[in-house]
């Protein structure tokens, strides 16, 4: 598998291309109509909303918060990104000098001067426990030490990610919307589903879904409603030779299929075209820059979880003969990237008054070693991470935990990944002590190993 090249400045290439076919959101997906929709879109969107229904009717409790998780695929540096050590040996220091936040005695890396003016909006979790974690998404997008990468068919155990446990037990927060969406170049590579919970909690893939969700030239929305009218009277014959309970499943998804078409909700989300020069600009013309500026698009429309990567493993800096480089040669180019949209997904949240009811974690599958190797690069290191967390209506401002002075390994205040799912679980309204059932039929916990809500945030 390659990596696709971001850097792409219009909205058809935000991804890599894309097949022809369905949507892809999982093998194991039930409900894509081949029937009816199809020939209406050119897809079978009828599946998007069972992610809503199926919550709604477990009786949640809604409400119309969300979260945008940013996936720096590879493993991003916290010595040169969020944990500077200007004290430690060149080796260890590496190449970046670090510079003051608006926080006081809060330092980051040099190449992060938004970030620094936005600090008292940000909370750095410097003693992130990522041991459990490989080199893929599994562990810590389910921010789950249960779910691993084994090698053996059975990656992650079952174990659902955060997005789709948010799909199950909430759902969208509105109509004719996808309740989980994933904006990555491979869902594979960069993005956990739903494991043993359900396919029908699995993601929806935003590259096959962008510029999909419109009529068919030559239908009209008056045209599709004369079809619906038809759609019915077949649907009442259906009924009337018998109470299949797959075909009532059916006829209720293409109701909600018909829907999204006809208010548009979910095109108009994906349609970049809409926001002005500036905003592009703002966001930046490259792949994660427009991925982050969907997102915000997506929450804003009803979304409750978006995972966003900019490309697969471009963090994964082992040195100069690898294709993204070693610390300085691979970083120096794309800190700016992230800086720039970090800067603007809270600035511009926050302008809309949607920043205190979105929750944004920026975050890969581990650290970095701490000594430059032979190469110029650092390699992989899960003993401890970084990572940004803003808005939720939670304390920022603040730097949670620490590593010792060389950055191998926690010094304070471990934070644990079902700690942060217990505090993600807790701004969706999502009960930390409830459980999905796996095929076998036996309750799982969605947080595991004691997982607490992390008391500094709240």
């Amino acid at each position: 598998m390659k990596p696709s090249s971001p850097h792409q400045p219009s909205v058809s290439s935000v991804f890599s291309p894309v097949r022809g076919d369905l949507l892809r959101v999982g093998s194991t997906r039930r409900g894509f109509l081949q029937t009816g929709l199809a020939g209406l879109a050119g897809i079978s969107t009828a599946s998007l909303f069972q992610q809503q229904a199926l919550a709604a009717a477990a009786g949640q409790a809604r409400s119309k918060t969300n979260v945008i998780l940013f996936w720096l695929s590879g493993g991003p540096s916290h010595i040169d990104m969020w944990d500077p050590k200007p004290e430690a040996p060149s080796e260890i220091r590496g190449p970046f000098g670090h510079i003051p936040t608006k926080v006081p005695g809060v330092h980051v890396c040099e190449h992060l001067p938004l970030t620094a003016s936005i600090m008292d909006r940000l909370t750095l979790i410097r003693s992130v426990d990522c041991s459990a974690s490989d080199h893929t998404p599994i562990t810590m997008q389910a921010c789950n030490p249960l779910a691993r990468r084994t090698n053996d068919g059975r990656d992650g155990g079952g174990h659902p990610s955060m997005g789709s446990i948010a799909a199950k037990f909430r759902g969208a927060n509105a109509p004719g919307i996808p309740g989980y969406v994933a904006l990555a170049d491979s869902l594979t590579a960069d993005i956990w589903g739903a494991g043993h919970m359900g396919g029908d909690y699995n993601p929806v893939s935003g590259k096959d879904l962008t510029g999909r969700l419109k009529l068919s030239a030559g239908l009209t929305v008056e045209r599709l409603g004369s079809r619906r009218a038809l759609a019915e009277q077949m649907d009442d014959w259906k009924r009337r030779v018998g109470s299949n309970e797959q075909i009532a499943s059916t006829d209720r998804y293409t109701q909600q299929a018909y829907e999204v078409l006809m208010t548009g909700n979910a095109q108009r989300a994906f349609n970049l075209d809409e926001e002005s020069a500036a905003m592009r600009d703002r966001y930046g013309r490259d792949s994660l820059g427009e991925k982050a500026l969907l997102a915000r698009r997506l929450v804003e429309a009803g979304s409750t979880f978006v995972t966003v990567s900019g490309a697969w493993g471009y963090f994964d800096h082992h040195g100069d003969e690898v294709k993204w480089g070693g610390i300085k040669k691979g970083l120096t180019p794309l800190l700016p990237t992230v800086d720039r949209t970090l800067h603007a997904i809270v600035t511009d949240l926050q302008d809309r008054g949607l920043l205190d009811s979105t929750l944004i974690l920026m975050m890969g599958e581990f650290g970095r070693s701490p000594v430059i190797n032979k190469n110029a690069g650092r390699d992989h290191w899960a003993r401890v991470m970084s990572m940004v967390v803003a808005g939720g209506g939670l304390r920022h401002g603040q730097v949670i935990g620490s590593t010792d002075s060389k950055g191998y390994d926690i010094a304070s205040r471990r934070v644990s990944p079902p700690d942060l799912a217990a505090t993600v679980f807790h701004h969706l309204g999502i009960d930390p002590n409830a459980n999905w059932i796996d095929p076998q039929g036996r309750p799982r916990p969605i947080v595991t190993e004691g997982g607490k809500l992390i008391e500094e945030l709240i």
